[in-house]
């Protein structure tokens, strides 16, 4: 879902810039992603049909563009729909991973998803608070409240959340203003000049 999202973000796009605009966002600490798999990934996502590869010289220089496929697209919805409705309280790393690709999801889309976990917290906070403390030992019912705090602050993020994106007040897509401009000196500017770039080598 990682790579998937990334390429969709920002092709067409080269395996140097997705792997530097990962670690950029320091996935190697929240989403298990180890960064000298990267290039790997895209290798087997573009056998599996998910992305393209486009072999351009660029300045003199080989380089290898990717893109999103049909099956690519679909199947990357249905891993971040996946992820932002499935509840597990003792691992989220899948969901942030998907929030933090919401731009490529449509505002209804993201509100059915995320109200939809907010049932199913609901019901894991609840059982989380009825479970009986006297069929584990003190150290390990102390970790369950632990479990059990962080569900119950998910779920008042989460109602907050839904809230403000209903109330226009959390702007996500791609064409609204978000009242962020990315600074001077972020890598971001020049992927974008090198995504143009590669369009024209591609023709488009």
């Amino acid at each position: 879902m990682l790579l998937l999202g990334a390429v969709a973000l920002f092709e067409p796009v080269n395996g140097y810039q997705i792997r530097r605009e990962l670690l950029s966002w320091q996935v190697d600490r929240w989403a298990h992603t180890n960064p000298g798999s990267i290039y790997h990934g895209l290798t087997s996502l573009t056998g599996l049909g998910h992305l393209v590869r486009h072999d351009l010289v660029d300045g003199g220089r080989e380089v290898a563009v990717y893109e999103l496929t049909g099956s690519g697209r679909a199947e990357l919805e249905r891993l971040m729909v996946e992820a932002l409705e499935t509840v597990n309280p003792y691992e989220r790393s899948a969901f942030t991973v998907a929030f933090s690709m919401l731009p490529l999801l449509d505002r209804d889309r993201v509100l059915r998803s995320l109200t939809r976990r907010r049932v199913d917290l609901e019901q894991t906070v609840a059982e989380l608070a009825a479970a009986n403390p006297g069929v584990a030992p003190p150290h390990a019912t102390r970790s369950m409240l632990l479990w059990l705090d962080l569900a119950v602050a998910e779920l008042a993020w989460l109602r907050e959340t839904i809230e403000d994106i209903r109330a226009g007040k959390l702007p996500f897509e791609m064409d609204d203003d978000w009242g962020w401009t990315p600074p001077a000196d972020d890598p971001g500017w020049q992927m974008s000049t090198d995504r143009e770039k590669y369009r024209a080598l591609l023709g488009r």
